[in-house]
C-alpha cells in the first residue's frame, strides 16, 4: 500500500489529540526515535472507520524508549505517567491524553499469568498481539518512515482485515492469554467479523485445558468493564455475551454461568443507553448497571459467586446480589404509584447504576417513568428547607415526614410557591392531614 504522511493518518483526531501526537512527533524526529501507530487505530484507519484513539509504539535504542520520549515532551501543562513493569506510559494535556509503549516481546510464568515483558523490535511487538488485524503498524517519524515502507504487516492481517475474520498469531494463543476471548467477543460483533477456523479449534483446546479457571478475578472485571463501555462505539452487550456463552467461555469462568434468553433485551436497552444515556449522569459505571442486568435472571447462589469470580465485593456486591428482590419491589411499586410525587417516592435514593438497571428491566410506561423521574424530578428541589420547618415547631422524624409530604405535593403540582408550602407546613405542625388538591403535570 502506498504511504500516508502522518497528517492524513491524524487528521480524524479530535484536534487537541492530533497537536499532542504533533507535539509527541517533532520531538521523536529531534532525537532520531522509530514512532509507529499501532494495533486498533490502524485496523480501523484500514477499515475506513476513523481513529477514536491513539496508540503509539518507540522502536528502542538501548536503554531509550517511550518513557525517555515523553519526558522529552513534558513541559507545562502535560504530564507523564508511566507504567514500568509494561514499558508503556500516558502522556497528557488537560484536553487530551495518548498511550505510547516501547516495543516489547512478552513471555508467561504460567498459562493466564501477566506477561514478563523486555525490550524488543517491532515486528517481534507485532507478533505478541492478540489478532493478526491487531499485528499491523502504519510508520509515522521521520526514522520509521525512512526504515519501513508503508504498512508493517507481519501476519497478513490487512488480508483477515478483506475476509473479515479474527486469528490468533500462534495456536497457544488463548493458553497464554485466555482474556483474548472476551476481546474477541468485544471485537468480532463491533467489526462485524468472525472467528477463523483455526481460532475456534485454538479456544477450543484452551477451554479443555482449563487454561479459563487460571485467569484473575481481577483481569476477568477490566475485560467486562470494557465490554459494556464499548456499547459507546456501538456494541451490543447481548451478543458479545451470547457469543462468549455459544463459545463455552462464561462457563469456563463459573461452572452453571451463562446468557439467560429474558436478559437479551434487556441489556440491549442497557446498551443503548450507554451509547446514548436517556439522562446525565456523570458518576454513571455502566459496567455495574450491565452485571446486574446480566446476572438478574440466575440463581442467587450463582449470581453471588459469579460476582466473587469477578472480584466484585463487599457493598457493590451485594447491591448486585440483591438487585433482582429490589427491582420486582420497584417494578410492584411504580405499577401502584399514582403522581410524580409517588414515583419520587419509590426512587428517591436509588444509586445510578440500579436505576438504569431498573430501566432496562422495566416494560416501557415505567421505563418512561423512571427516566423522567432521572432526568426532571430527582433534582427539583421544593421550596422549604428542613430549617423552615423546625422555625414553625416540627422536630425530629416528624420535620422528614413534612419534608416526603411537602416535596410529593410540589412534584404533582399541588404547590409551587414557598408561601404555600410554608401553609402546608402549618397544618402538619398542628396534626392536621390535608391532602393539597393535585394538579395532574404532563
Amino acid at each position: 500500500m502506498r504511504r500516508p504522511a502522518p497528517a492524513e493518518v491524524l487528521s480524524g483526531l479530535p484536534d487537541a489529540s492530533a497537536e499532542l501526537v504533533r507535539r509527541l512527533l517533532g520531538a521523536a524526529d529531534a532525537r532520531s526515535d522509530s514512532v509507529f501507530l499501532v494495533g486498533g487505530p490502524v485496523r480501523d484507519w484500514l477499515l475506513g472507520r476513523g481513529l477514536r484513539d491513539v496508540d503509539l509504539l518507540v522502536e528502542p535504542r538501548g536503554e531509550q524508549g517511550a518513557v525517555e520520549l515523553a519526558r522529552a515532551v513534558a513541559g507545562p501543562g502535560l504530564r507523564v505517567s508511566a507504567h514500568d513493569r509494561f514499558g508503556t506510559v500516558t502522556l497528557r494535556s488537560e484536553q487530551a491524553a495518548i498511550d505510547l509503549a516501547t516495543a516489547r516481546s512478552e513471555s508467561y510464568a504460567h498459562e493466564g499469568a501477566l506477561p514478563r515483558v523486555r525490550p524488543a523490535a517491532l515486528e517481534q511487538d507485532l507478533r505478541r498481539r492478540d489478532f493478526t488485524v491487531n499485528a499491523l503498524a502504519l510508520p509515522l517519524s521521520a526514522r520509521a518512515r525512512a526504515g519501513r515502507a508503508g504498512l508493517v504487516d507481519v501476519a497478513d492481517g490487512r488480508g483477515d482485515l478483506q475476509r473479515r475474520r479474527l486469528r490468533i498469531l500462534h495456536p497457544r494463543s488463548f493458553h497464554d492469554d485466555p482474556t483474548r476471548a472476551l476481546r474477541a467477543a468485544r471485537l468480532a460483533p463491533r467489526l462485524g467479523f468472525s472467528l477463523a477456523r483455526g481460532t475456534r479449534s485454538a479456544l477450543r483446546g484452551a477451554l479443555r485445558d482449563g487454561a479459563f479457571g487460571r485467569v484473575s478475578g481481577d483481569r476477568l472485571r477490566r475485560e467486562l468493564v470494557k465490554l459494556f463501555e464499548d456499547a459507546q462505539a456501538g456494541l451490543d452487550p447481548a451478543t458479545a455475551l451470547r457469543l462468549l456463552d455459544e463459545w463455552h467461555v462464561l462457563a469456563a469462568l463459573e461452572p452453571g454461568l451463562g446468557l439467560d434468553r429474558s436478559a437479551a433485551a434487556p441489556l440491549r436497552r442497557l446498551g443503548r443507553s450507554i451509547a446514548a444515556p436517556p439522562w446525565s449522569a456523570p458518576r454513571w459505571r455502566p459496567w455495574l448497571s450491565g452485571l446486574a442486568v446480566w446476572l438478574a435472571p440466575l440463581a442467587p447462589a450463582l449470581r453471588r459467586r459469579a460476582l466473587r469470580r469477578f472480584a466484585v465485593r463487599g457493598e457493590v456486591a451485594a447491591r448486585l446480589a440483591d438487585f433482582p428482590r429490589q427491582r420486582d419491589g420497584w417494578l410492584r411499586a411504580l405499577g401502584r404509584a399514582r403522581g410524580r410525587g409517588a414515583v419520587d417516592a419509590v426512587l428517591v435514593g436509588s444509586d445510578e447504576e440500579r436505576l438504569h438497571a431498573l430501566h432496562a428491566w422495566a416494560p416501557p410506561a415505567m421505563r418512561r417513568r423512571v427516566a423522567r423521574w432521572a432526568a426532571e424530578d430527582r433534582s427539583r428541589r421544593p421550596p422549604v428547607s428542613g430549617h423552615d420547618l423546625v422555625g414553625l415547631g416540627l422536630s425530629g422524624p416528624a420535620v422528614g415526614r413534612a419534608l416526603r409530604r411537602i416535596r410529593s405535593a410540589f412534584l404533582d403540582g399541588a404547590l409551587s410557591s414557598r408561601e404555600e408550602a410554608l401553609a402546608l407546613a402549618r397544618e402538619l405542625s398542628r396534626g392536621r392531614v390535608v391532602r393539597p388538591k393535585t394538579q395532574r403535570r404532563r
